[in-house]
């Protein structure tokens, strides 16, 4: 298999060259040449899978071209040797909702589903063997300390995290700085996750830099990280036994509910895919209006959708414009020149197709968080709350699953506002609370990033 970017159709990477590399030439992100479609039989068989196979099955449409199904197999159990659910994920009834609960890796997130396969791949392919690699990285809370517990003392791996100063809960920061090696270097940034997402990528452009320190990413533009998410929509489907099911997702960068796009595009049966947003709601904005046009980022009680520039919509928008690469371009194009592109109608018609959005408030927000903890003495943390709040404004959608993207240990303080509760450490966080935290405050700059990355491995 082949890959290619939305930008560029001529390209042809491999499997291995995306991996590394996770942002195409000239800013377009890959896409795989094919995209494997399973008929119902296909799907019968699959459903009889634990999560572990499944895995292996659904990944390796993906890969077969760089690994051996049974070496990609044991390579997922190792990953997911760790998590606390033997299934990796856990599908639970609340009330109405179906809460698939995606946090039961070793950083308390779902970025960990993804990253702890990502780590393991990065020595399988040998990808570091015959020189080092500088994986540079932005989070907006979760992504930076899913890296980091993956990629902690790999060898001949340094990793550069960077989070907007101030801008993620305490608790995020604290299980970032407090664990890894010494490959682990994390970098405050005065300034939004925008601001850090934007000098990633402007680094990845750099080629001569890029080249200089061999930098590898694993954002959720890096196919890799896909490629892992789609695996718990085919599995909480063949857990439910319902046809047309739909998923309400919170999202920022849109990887997480792009990976559930894909997922249909596979076969699965899904009726609506539902986009949950903050006040940083530029994907609700295109998805109902067709203008995609990123505002400044506000700070709100769910720091990890803080984002008003989702890259993964790119990755939509290419079949939304009908396989164009040159439409892909030229909208990108006047996103970085007039600040914003617009959508015709008949594109926001395709789109609403599979996707419906809408804006939950911190009020809104705080109001699902308590009234689930006195209706059913369970506890969800603010982002999965996004969700389920999104989910009440669609009663006509049955057969709805939420997606829990985060334990709500790690956002202690909404909970406290929300229930009026201090919530006690998970047992398999292993976090220290009181243990001195590592991180170096720098300035919003391409430069100063450059020159802190190259002072560190040189």
């Amino acid at each position: 298999m082949n890959y290619f970017s939305t930008r560029d159709k001529s390209l042809k990477f491999s499997f291995k060259d995306i991996f590394l590399r996770g942002l195409a030439p000239g800013g377009g992100l890959f896409l795989p040449n094919e995209i494997k479609k399973y008929n119902q039989e296909e799907l019968n068989n699959l459903s009889h899978l634990n999560y572990n196979d499944l895995a292996t099955e659904i990944i390796f449409n993906f890969c077969s071209d760089e690994i051996k199904k049974k070496e990609l197999n044991s390579l997922i159990q190792k990953s997911y040797s760790s998590f606390k659910e033997k299934e990796v994920v856990n599908l639970k009834k609340i009330g109405n909702i179906n809460l698939l609960e995606l946090y039961h890796g070793p950083t308390l997130a779902f970025k960990d589903i993804a990253m702890q396969v990502i780590g393991n791949m990065y020595d399988h392919l040998e990808v570091a063997k015959d020189k080092a690699v500088n994986v540079v990285v932005a989070t907006s809370g979760d992504t930076g300390s899913a890296a980091i517990a993956a990629l902690s003392n790999r060898k001949n791996i340094s990793l550069f995290v960077l989070h907007p100063h101030n801008k993620i809960s305490n608790i995020q920061r604290k299980i970032m700085t407090t664990i890894g090696g010494d490959n682990i270097y994390n970098i405050a940034i005065e300034g939004s996750f925008d601001d850090c997402q934007k000098i990633v990528k402007d680094l990845f452009n750099e080629n001569s830099f890029r080249s200089k320190i061999n930098m590898s990413g694993v954002n959720s533009i890096n196919w890799a990280r896909i490629v892992c998410q789609i695996v718990y929509y085919f599995y909480s489907f063949f857990k439910l036994k319902k046809n047309n099911i739909s998923f309400s997702v919170p999202t920022g960068n849109f990887g997480d509910i792009y990976a559930g796009y894909v997922a249909k595009k596979m076969g699965l049966p899904i009726n609506k895919l539902l986009v949950a947003t903050n006040k940083n709601d530029i994907l609700q904005r295109v998805i109902n209006t067709g203008e995609y046009k990123p505002d400044t980022v506000k700070a709100t009680i769910t720091p990890s959708m803080d984002i008003q520039v989702a890259s993964n919509f790119e990755r939509l928008l290419y079949y939304i414009l009908d396989e164009s690469d040159s439409k892909v371009g030229s909208l990108m194009s006047d996103l970085s020149s007039k600040s914003l592109f617009n959508l015709e109608k008949k594109e926001v018609d395709k789109i609403k197709k599979d996707f419906e959005a809408v804006k939950v408030t911190d009020e809104e927000t705080i109001s699902v968080i308590d009234e689930i903890y006195r209706e059913h003495k369970f506890i969800i943390d603010p982002h999965t709350a996004t969700g389920v709040g999104a989910a009440n404004r669609f009663k006509n959608l049955r057969d709805m699953v939420v997606l829990g993207t985060a334990h709500p240990y790690k956002f202690s303080d909404t909970i406290k506002k929300a229930i009026g509760k201090n919530l006690d450490i998970p047992k398999h966080l292993k976090l220290n609370m009181n243990k001195k935290e590592k991180f170096d405050i720098i300035g919003n700059s391409n430069t100063e990033v450059k020159n802190y990355i190259l002072g560190k491995i040189q």
